[in-house]
């Protein structure tokens, strides 16, 4: 029997002015001397106040232009902060719907590798018609751009995974409350590769990060090892790409923005996890193989087609939104997201929370926060 897919159930089964002309006369007797001697006013009178005319209409016009300026800026104001603030929301939206299908078949399905690998097979498909339609520009690759970019390929591709094998071993809730642990990875990084030494308030928001995991993790009903240790690992391999993005950065003049970038790091990643995935795992994604180990073949296509329809578009719009905000606002919002995630995971899977464990959770999140509050990063000023 096949499930409908839906709604959404935690329970899923994938088994089967005018101005006065008087003033030109000073006097009376002007006027009559010019009329008796019938010789004509001069013009040069009225011309004079001729500029004062043309200065106020010029006033008024000016104005007018000001006002419609400034209500045209409010208007373009206002226009993108709903645009940012619907960026906002479908970031958060595709973050939660992709970690809810993603561990519904990560449930059932044990091969985090190759539900990477079609992952990043989506995301290839999704750029390659984008480039196709023009709809994205097609980059010209240079050597020393794909020398540059191919370590950032590198461990993207790894973070994913270990992301994926976290979540396919403990609770939703508790591998992104392991991944807040991203900024000591980042801290440490930074110092040993880039020489960046941490202010003492910097160093100081570390330590309720890296409490606050502890407790959360001792008292983690779904706590393994594997699980564990796969999170703190895409912590490294994500803060790697961090790292190297700022040290093997390419020359200005083969600079290209950030959705270009990330494009071709999808293709690469695509690339790299294809031998991968044949290595580890084997061919084990066929139709003929999901129905002989008993699960429903049309609940688990579906499924992973729409985990990874949100993996791609929820990166997408990070980086559509760190092109508008600084990094540090974005930084705040991942935290925001996290929280979300978390505990939309922890409503929809049901899973159970002790108290300690609730603390511990929101002890690290506050670090993070803290964090991102007192991290000395420059604002874009553009």
């Amino acid at each position: 029997m096949q499930a409908t897919l839906l709604p959404l159930s935690p329970s899923l089964s994938l088994y089967k002015s005018r101005t006065s002309h008087l003033s030109i006369f000073k006097s009376n007797n002007t006027f009559l001397s010019s009329f008796k001697s019938c010789t004509p006013l001069t013009s040069s009178k009225f011309i004079s106040l001729t500029p004062l005319h043309h200065s106020s209409h010029r006033l008024h016009t000016k104005a007018t232009t000001t006002a419609a300026a400034d209500d045209s800026s409010d208007s373009t104001s206002l226009i993108k902060t709903l645009e940012l603030g619907a960026l906002f929301c479908l970031w958060f939206s595709f973050n939660i719907y992709f970690n809810i299908y993603n561990k519904q078949v990560l449930k059932v399905y044990h091969f985090p590798v190759t539900l990477t690998l079609f992952q990043f097979a989506v995301g290839t498909l999704i750029v390659s018609f984008m480039w196709g339609l023009h709809l994205y520009k097609r980059p010209k690759i240079t050597s020393s751009q794909l020398l540059a970019i191919f370590p950032l390929a590198l461990v993207h591709t790894l973070g994913n995974l270990f992301t994926n094998m976290s979540l396919g071993k403990v609770a939703v809730s508790f591998t992104h409350t392991v991944k807040s642990m991203e900024p000591f990875f980042s801290v440490i990084l930074s110092s040993m590769f880039l020489g960046e030494m941490p202010t003492a308030w910097v160093v100081g928001s570390l330590v309720p990060i890296a409490g606050g995991v502890a407790l959360a993790s001792a008292t983690e009903a779904s706590f393994n090892w594997v699980g564990f240790l796969s999170a703190m690992a895409s912590n490294l391999t994500n803060q790697s790409r961090n790292v190297l993005s700022k040290k093997l950065m390419v020359n200005k003049e083969e600079s290209m923005d950030n959705i270009t970038l990330f494009s071709i790091i999808t293709v690469m990643s695509f690339l790299l996890s294809v031998p991968l995935t044949i290595f580890m795992e084997g061919v084990k994604f066929t139709p003929a193989y999901l129905q002989s180990s008993g699960l429903d073949v049309q609940q688990v296509y579906i499924r992973s087609l729409l985990a990874a329809l949100c993996f791609h578009a929820y990166q997408q719009v990070s980086y559509m939104i760190l092109e508008r905000v600084s990094p540090v606002t974005h930084s705040v919002a991942n935290c925001v997201k996290r929280v979300v995630v978390i505990v939309s995971s922890v409503i929809f899977f049901q899973t159970p929370v002790s108290p300690i464990n609730a603390l511990g959770t929101g002890i690290a999140l506050s670090g993070v926060f803290l964090y991102s509050r007192v991290k000395r990063i420059k604002p874009k000023t553009d």
